[in-house]
């Protein structure tokens, strides 16, 4: 049967909202969350749309301030008139004089003079605007590609857990690799069980979580994550897989989540990655193949075909 999955196998959270009562003006509240969390089709139409409305909506301004002052060449004026703007002859001039300020491309055939006040506050005004606008948008879409979410992709699980014996003790062993030869500093790995549980009063809990301890062979704090590492849950009487056996695992409705959280070496940003697995991803008696090898000129081999390949073993 078709289970239905929290945590999809890239990271991903399959969840929706429906009947939020608050409006959804809250998002503009956090205006800046909201625009980082947009798609790039999104973003960019925002980015474009944004400069191309200031742009356009001081060129009006600058074209009324023409209008107003009889700069313009239906107005004939006198050969001793001074305008406001040098050679502003229409609309379109008003335009390319706004974009010109805003962005301050400065070609020097169009410029402001002395003579009216309006002219150099609308100058002003609208060179203080477009520095807000460029610091925003530009740090947007920065921060949009820096985001550590990015860097969660080069993490990688195997595509199954296996359940075998590890030191003695039956464990549940999952393996992941860091695809970066950079560093996550002060990596932590840990994991949920979610299930439906049932308590005493009767009271049905979907989504139930079970905190799941995972250790290697080190400590699972400050991990050296430069190659490949095999984590396990031992699996005793205090672990919800204790009453599972290999016949009615399948038959179990659970799913998996395992989180591994880490700050990133180059930028200092905190980074999750999490992945899940199902019954049917979950392989008991297999270990994992070796993945690590060495060369004859000394340097260390990680065969990342063998990643996900799984080993039959004797396993109660």
């Amino acid at each position: 049967r078709r289970r239905a999955r929290l945590v999809s196998k890239d990271g991903r959270c399959n969840i929706e909202f429906g009947n939020v009562e608050q409006s959804r003006f809250v998002f503009l509240i956090d205006i800046w969350t909201t625009i980082l969390d947009l798609r790039w089709r999104y973003k960019m139409t925002i980015f474009i749309s944004a400069f191309l409305g200031s742009w356009f909506l001081f060129g009006l301004l600058w074209y009324v301030v023409a209008y107003i002052h009889k700069d313009l060449p239906e107005f004939n004026p006198s050969i001793n008139h001074t305008p406001c703007v040098e050679n502003i002859n229409g609309l379109t001039s008003a335009f390319l004089f706004s974009l010109e300020t805003q962005v301050t491309i400065g070609y020097g055939f169009r410029c402001v003079t002395e003579q009216c006040a309006t002219a150099i506050f609308l100058l002003i005004f609208q060179s203080i605007l477009g520095v807000i606008i460029n610091s925003f948008m530009c740090g947007a879409i920065l921060a949009k590609i820096s985001r550590s979410k990015n860097r969660a992709k080069t993490i990688t699980f195997s595509k199954n857990a296996v359940i075998s014996k590890r030191g003695g003790k039956l464990c549940l062993l999952i393996r992941v690799a860091n695809l970066r030869k950079s560093l996550l500093i002060g990596s932590h790995i840990y994991g949920k069980l979610l299930k439906t549980t049932i308590t005493p009063e009767g009271e049905t809990i979907i989504l139930d979580q079970v905190n799941i301890e995972f250790v290697v062979d080190a400590g699972n704090e400050n991990l050296f994550f430069i190659s490949p590492l095999t984590i396990y849950h031992i699996i005793d009487k205090n672990s919800p897989f204790f009453h599972m056996a290999a016949e009615t695992i399948l038959q179990q409705d659970f799913e998996l989540v395992v989180f591994l959280d880490g700050t990133v070496e180059a930028t200092s940003a905190t980074c999750q990655v999490r992945t899940s697995y199902i019954p049917e991803e979950v392989l008991w008696g297999y270990r994992f193949a070796p993945i690590v090898s060495k060369t004859k000129e000394g340097k260390y081999r990680v065969d990342f075909q063998n990643f996900s390949k799984t080993v039959a073993v004797e396993t109660p």
